[in-house]
């Protein structure tokens, strides 16, 4: 099928909940893309909601699954991947591996790290796995998707002002990054920031407190799909925050601890929540022709 769009997704799958792969294939699927989905470590649910028992696939199966992915007989179909959370430091490099073999057989392939390693409260994974991340994966990406917390431990910067958030962007690469948990620039809220060489986008909400988890991982695999669906990246970063906040706002609504996602599908593709958008000054701009 060579009109097949396919996305190779990686990250953690939880048995109760809708973070990691449960998160993002849900919202390929549901905006039409197949999707094949790799996890990297198997739990009950977020760790957040207490300890559970942790099933990471063994070093030697993961590289087998990987070496397996490489020949496979329909990696032309993939036009993407999207990796989230990983669950040892080993795999990584691993997918590196991959990316590499998909980008021979299909140069123009679409590669979205999310760099799931930590929160305002620090790293949440052992930091020789963020090392992995940064190092193998970072360089490999389209496009980078971290939260400004984890920019911050990329970049070794402090990132208090959205100005700070464009030079880390600029001195970690990619060429492309979407920054969530940007600074907001408006009374109440939270922002994404959009960058590239040519202009900085910030696309705002009004902030909820005590969010569920997932969002970040619903944030990547939206505003993906809408990037493969060809839409120009102003309207895809408007529509993919726009359905985020709306599912959050659904989902803070009913009390949930999880968020909604099989409640609200319909958010994904057609969400009617208002997103506020701004253009800012990169600080790359008086510097480059």
């Amino acid at each position: 099928m060579s009109d097949t769009h396919a996305v190779i997704v990686i990250s953690s799958h939880v048995i109760r909940g809708s973070v990691g792969n449960r998160a993002a294939v849900f919202a390929l699927e549901t905006m039409g893309l197949p999707v094949w989905a790799l996890p990297t470590v198997i739990m009950p649910w977020h760790p957040g909601h207490g300890p559970s028992t942790r099933v990471v696939i063994p070093e030697d199966q993961f590289e087998k699954i990987i070496e397996d992915l490489i020949r496979a007989p329909w990696l032309s179909e993939v036009k993407a991947v999207l990796t989230g959370y990983f669950g040892h430091a080993s795999q990584p490099p691993q997918v590196a591996r991959l990316i590499a073999a998909l980008k021979a057989k299909n140069p123009d392939l679409l590669y979205v790290c999310d760099p799931v390693m930590g929160d305002k409260g620090g790293l949440y994974v052992p930091e020789a796995t963020a090392v992995a991340i940064r190092e193998d994966l970072i360089p490999l990406a389209t496009l980078a998707t971290p939260n400004r917390y984890e920019l911050a431990w990329m970049s070794g910067a402090d990132l208090d002002t959205n100005a700070a958030i464009m030079d880390a962007a600029l001195s970690l690469g990619p060429a492309k990054m979407l920054v969530t948990s940007a600074v907001p620039m408006m009374s109440g809220g939270t922002g994404n920031l959009y960058l590239t060489g040519k202009h900085a986008l910030l696309a705002e909400h009004r902030l909820i407190e005590n969010a569920p988890n997932g969002l970040g991982d619903l944030m990547s695999a939206v505003f993906l799909a809408r990037l493969l669906s060809g839409m120009d990246e102003e309207k895809a970063l408007q529509l993919a925050t726009a359905s985020v906040f709306e599912v959050l706002a659904r989902t803070a609504k009913r009390g949930g601890d999880e968020l909604t996602l099989e409640t609200d599908a319909a958010s994904l593709s057609t969400p009617m929540a208002m997103v506020q958008l701004r253009h800012l000054m990169h600080p790359s701009r008086s510097t480059r022709r």
